[in-house]
């Protein structure tokens, strides 16, 4: 079309002499055109759509319609099935054609299933998200059925974005297009560092590079950070991924690991309602009383983190202390977890460091929703919020080498994000 455009222009150039205000006269042609036709693009046409390289007389299958089923509680997919008004013989001969199949007696609620029919409405087909990266499909050919998984289009891009604070680190990342769970990534990744309740200030700034996943060309969810960067009061912190025995873990410029053996904090919480104060004065025995830890104040049913690996040496409840978890870490420190409102760990049980082992609650003497948090060293209560915390082991000589040379354009991208932020900041 755009070379017919050019020679019909080449056309009506030429038929003007220059200089002469003298109008050609019109002419009406009358041409055999061959029939124009309708077509529609498929997505592996995209690129031939650009090239004009179409083959608009092959057949186009129109989209496939499926019947969408969301599992709710309680429900079966053989109560699935009769509601569709599929055969039970129909689910039982699905469920014996191999172990894929074997995993639909699993379902849970929010899993989509979708139906084909034929025309006399018996299955035709079922498709069903195994996981976020493929489907189980299966087809009745009109003899029998078959089984088989199909991969779905799962692309991951990297992304970048900074922010200032001046109120708050969600409302600043909302303002920076992040989203709550990546939020929360970041506040979790220098958790160790920076108490992101009591440590943030106006003109903090963050920032990020990070992944995002598309599947089959739609957002599904975040991806992992790459690498951060977050100054604090004039501090600046960074974090770089890095990947050992195929587990991704996060390091400092030098080295250094940013995760220590214990969380400073064990929950995401709302604000301190007391400080660890051995002289305070109790608001409901009415009497002097060392409050030994700290009350993190949080909705009822936030989970609460086993602030380092251990082992769980009591699971109770108590009149005092309500449903209550003490956990013996190395290094003669243990942590105990006060006024859950449910426990989640068993006497004896092995944890590792952010695993849920309570929910917050007001169970024994406690007036509102909170986690009394201690952390004693050789039996002696600390002060959680002070208290020197051992450090998890830095990169190897073996391997700073090749984390300083995968770190290297991360930090000069990290660079260029602060100090376009800065300029951007600074411009009237």
């Amino acid at each position: 079309m755009f070379a017919l455009t050019l020679i019909a222009f080449g056309l009506a150039l030429g038929g003007l002499e220059s200089g002469s205000n003298e109008e050609a006269p019109s002419q009406v042609i009358s041409l055999d055109l061959p029939e124009r036709h309708a077509f529609q693009s498929r997505p592996d046409q995209a690129g031939a759509l650009m090239t004009g390289e179409v083959d608009i007389s092959a057949d186009i299958s129109p989209l496939e319609e499926w019947e969408e089923i969301t599992v709710r509680k309680g429900q079966s997919l053989d109560g699935i099935f009769r509601q569709q008004g599929f055969s039970a013989r129909t689910l039982h001969e699905i469920m014996a054609l191999n172990d894929d199949t074997g995993q639909l007696k699993k379902i849970r609620p929010g899993d989509l299933f979708e139906f084909q029919r034929f025309d006399d409405n018996s299955l035709k087909r079922m498709r069903y998200a195994v996981d976020e990266a493929r489907y189980l499909i299966v087809e009745h050919d009109g003899q029998q059925l078959h089984a088989s998984t199909e991969t779905r289009d799962i692309v991951t891009q990297t992304t970048e974005t900074s922010g200032s604070i001046d109120s708050s680190l969600f409302l600043a990342g909302k303002k920076a297009g992040l989203s709550d769970n990546m939020v929360m990534k970041l506040a979790n990744l220098f958790g160790w560092d920076i108490d992101f309740v009591l440590d943030i200030r106006d003109g903090d700034t963050f920032h990020l590079i990070y992944e995002k996943v598309y599947r089959d060309g739609s957002f599904l969810r975040d991806g992992e950070i790459i690498g951060a960067t977050f100054n604090n009061q004039g501090e600046k912190f960074q974090a770089i991924r890095f990947e050992i025995d195929g587990r991704s873990q996060y390091f400092a410029p030098d080295g250094r690991n940013m995760r220590k053996a214990f969380l400073r904090a064990p929950l995401n919480f709302s604000y301190i309602s007391s400080n660890f104060n051995p002289k305070r004065f109790h608001p409901i025995l009415k009497r002097v009383k060392a409050h030994n830890g700290i009350d993190y104040r949080a909705p009822k049913g936030t989970p609460v983190f086993a602030a380092g690996d251990g082992k769980v040496i009591q699971s109770a409840y108590s009149k005092f202390n309500g449903h209550h978890v003490f956990i013996q870490h190395a290094n003669s420190i243990v942590t105990k977890y006060l006024h859950f409102t449910n426990r989640t760990v068993k006497k004896g049980q092995r944890v590792k460091q952010g695993e849920v082992i309570g929910y917050v609650g007001s169970t024994g003497l406690a007036q509102a929703p909170h986690l009394h948090y201690e952390f004693l060293l050789n039996g002696v209560h600390r002060n959680p919020r002070t208290v020197s915390l051992p450090i998890a082991n830095p990169l190897g000589e073996a391997e700073l080498g090749d984390f300083r040379r995968q770190a290297a354009p991360i930090l000069t991208q990290l660079g260029r994000l602060e100090s376009a932020s800065m300029y951007a900041s600074s411009s009237p």
